[in-house]
Parts: structure tokens; sequence; C-alpha cells
């Protein structure tokens, strides 16, 4: 039980530490998705950017469906859900997102946490799904979520940066 609760005290204060250490370290990823088109970090600039990594088989990642719905439809925002672990069939993932009713601003096919060109290679750790990374208009990674994004956690934390960037200017 100790073991389970010192898990999620580091996952916990990862969400408030790590976002720190990566801001300065995000890259311009290059994701295609499953469409053919061309994603790039870049392609975003000035919006808030949500990668959103789940599986198939996740039931927790389809439970924040609706939420993650709500941002993509925000004109700040834009929503990058990659499909990982889904087996040699990426026609999986399309269908998945239909049932679903999964209507990030674009999808990736993302292959195998084990592929060494996966997707998430590009953004940082999935360790387990739901994971989420939060990047700024800026396109640095403020935000690691281990689990389900939560609406008031993450609109606080906009909000409270919005807050700092207005405090930095002279």
């Amino acid at each position: 039980m100790k073991t389970l609760l010192r898990f999620f005290a580091v996952c916990l204060l990862s969400v408030f530490l790590l976002p720190a250490a990566w801001a300065e370290k995000a890259i311009d990823f290059q994701f295609t998705d499953i469409d053919g088109k061309a994603l790039r970090l870049s392609d975003f600039k000035g919006k808030w950017v949500l990668v959103n990594f789940w599986a198939p088989w996740c039931p927790m990642c389809w439970a924040e469906v609706p939420l993650l719905n709500e941002l993509a439809k925000r004109p700040d925002f834009a929503v990058i859900g990659i499909g990982l672990d889904y087996g040699p069939d990426a026609n999986v993932v399309r269908e998945t997102i239909t049932r679903h009713n999964f209507e990030a601003t674009a999808t990736v096919a993302g292959g195998s946490r084990r592929d060494p060109a996966s997707p998430f290679r590009q953004v940082g750790p999935v360790d387990f799904y739901p994971t989420s990374y939060l990047y700024d208009p800026n396109g640095e990674i403020v935000m690691f979520i281990p689990g389900q994004v939560r609406r008031d956690k993450l609109l606080a934390f906009m909000e409270s940066w919005k807050n700092r960037q207005v405090r930095k200017k002279p």
C-alpha cells in the first residue's frame, strides 16, 4: 500500500515539477494524421495544444472524450489524439474514434510504444493510458498529465499561465 501511495505522490508531483523542466526542451514534432496530412507543432502557433495518447482498449481514455471534444472546439485550442498499441491494423484507430465520437483537431495512428519511430518519442513518456502533454501558445511543454484530463485543473492552469504572461510584459 505504501508503494502505491508513493507512486501516486510522484505522479502528482510530476504534474507540477516536470513542466518547468521540459518547457525549454519542446521540439517541433512532426506527425502524419490518419488522412495522410503532415502535422507540426508550429502549425498551431498561438494556440494551446493538447497531445493526448490513448489506446482503443482503454476505458478511461473514452471517459475523457466529451472534455477533449469541448476543448477541440475552442478557437484557441487544438487537440491531437494519438492512438497507440492497437495492433497491426491502423484502421482500428479510425474505427475507434468513430465509435467513441472523438472529434480531435487531428488524429494520429501512432503504432506501438515499442516502435522506435512512435510519435510519443517526440513528445514524452507514455507509461499508461491516457497520458497527455499540454503545450502553451509559444510551443513549449508546460504540463504533463498522467491519467485523465481534468477540466477545472486544466483551465485554472491556463488562466494562471495567461496571468503570468501579462505580468511579464513591461
